[in-house]
């Protein structure tokens, strides 16, 4: 079945027919935890409650710590490149609306860089299921969230049956298809037209981060929704698009961000981790790290 959320596209897919009703079930039900909890550009959920808070503790639900974990766990993986302290950066980017509002606003005004303060900002306390912000500090959790919620839904429905769960280009992977592994279609631009390269893979996660994929136009140039939390920009680098694929969605969604803002390096982070990419050049040339097959073309 294919569904949206968050002004993105998403497919689940099972093994078998009779797991169906289960993992629909299951989709929607952490997809609207994680809209209560996560979603920014709702004045009711959690996540806009602890931003206006900062200095205080506050009591937050098991959801909202699920991912402020998967954050902090995207943020250690990737040296800090993945931060999950970037939101006034992205509101300086004129990123202040859902993503299909900002389209059509044209021509915005870029306010000045706001860095990233990292982890550090903020004091999640497990044990008593509260959470802190520095003063000033505020986060945005849509990356890393988007990826655990692709986690958990595959997570939940594995016991049943392969599973394939995909939220905004992020995969999660259980099991087998029902012909044996999955054939994962690969996109630079996000869109599948049944033209695009394939991966097989059986377990594990599958995440693709572009810098052409959520543009839009602000002081006269095309600037894109990946921050560089060192400058407090948007990604400028070597790759327009960089596919991972690691243990899990969380880690696979990190190292392809933090791939678009390492550039050259890139490579030399994912192989490191053990993990494989796919990197996709600005004039259209593509390379392959960690034992990624080269790409199979669907007829």
């Amino acid at each position: 079945m294919n569904f949206q959320i968050w002004g993105l596209s998403g497919t689940l897919v099972t093994e078998n027919e009779h797991q169906l009703n289960f993992a629909q079930e299951r989709l929607w039900h952490w997809l609207n935890e994680f809209d209560g909890a996560c979603n920014r550009f709702r004045d009711d959920s959690e996540i806009s409650r602890v931003n206006a808070r900062a200095g205080e503790t506050v009591a937050i639900s098991a959801t909202l710590e699920l991912a402020l974990s998967a954050a902090l766990l995207a943020h250690e993986a990737t040296q800090g490149l993945c931060d999950p302290s970037v939101l006034p950066a992205l509101l300086a980017l004129g990123y202040d609306v859902d993503y299909d509002e900002l389209k059509g606003r044209g021509d915005i005004t870029l306010a000045e860089p706001v860095k990233g303060v990292g982890a550090s900002a903020f004091d999640l306390d497990r044990a008593e299921h509260t959470v802190m912000l520095a003063p000033g500090c505020q986060l945005d959790l849509g990356a890393s969230a988007k990826a655990l919620v692709a986690d958990l839904i595959a997570n939940d429905v594995a016991p049943t049956g392969g599973v394939v769960v995909e939220v905004g280009g992020d995969v999660a992977v259980r099991g087998r298809g029902p012909q044996g592994l999955w054939a994962i279609g690969l996109s630079d631009s996000l869109e599948l037209d049944g033209k695009e390269p394939r991966v097989a893979i059986h377990d594990g996660g599958i995440a693709t981060s572009s810098t052409t994929a959520r543009t839009w136009r602000a002081s006269g140039q095309i600037v894109n929704h990946i921050v560089d939390p060192r400058t407090g920009s948007y990604a400028v680098g070597p790759y327009a698009t960089a596919t991972v694929s690691a243990r899990n969605c969380v880690l696979a969604n990190a190292f392809a961000t933090a791939s678009l803002l390492w550039g050259e390096d890139a490579g030399y982070h994912v192989a490191q981790a053990g993990w494989s990419g796919r990197f996709v050049r600005n004039d259209g040339s593509v390379e392959f790290v960690g034992g990624w097959p080269l790409d199979e073309v669907s007829a």
